[in-house]
């Protein structure tokens, strides 16, 4: 579903295709720790005694555990450290 008007979408990309390619990313950046910061919370208060490596292992399953077979993701958890 697009609640967003065509007029509104069209000013969005106009404002944003007027920043430089640096600020493009600074702005996704920001938003990708954003939104890690909300996931985070989210985690530890539905998890309130879970430890931090707990914490940062559900955030990498919310994140990328789509991404990878099974295998894969235990190896790049095992990587990590988690």
């Amino acid at each position: 579903m697009i609640d967003t008007s065509p007029a509104a979408q069209s000013f969005f990309r106009k404002a944003l295709m007027s920043l430089s390619g640096a600020e493009r990313l600074a702005l996704g950046c920001s938003m990708f720790d954003d939104a890690r910061a909300l996931a985070v919370a989210g985690l530890k208060a539905d998890h309130p005694d879970a430890s931090e490596k707990e914490v940062r292992r559900a955030l990498l399953r919310r994140f990328y555990g789509q991404d990878f077979p099974p295998e894969k993701f235990k190896a790049i958890e095992a990587a990590l450290g988690l």
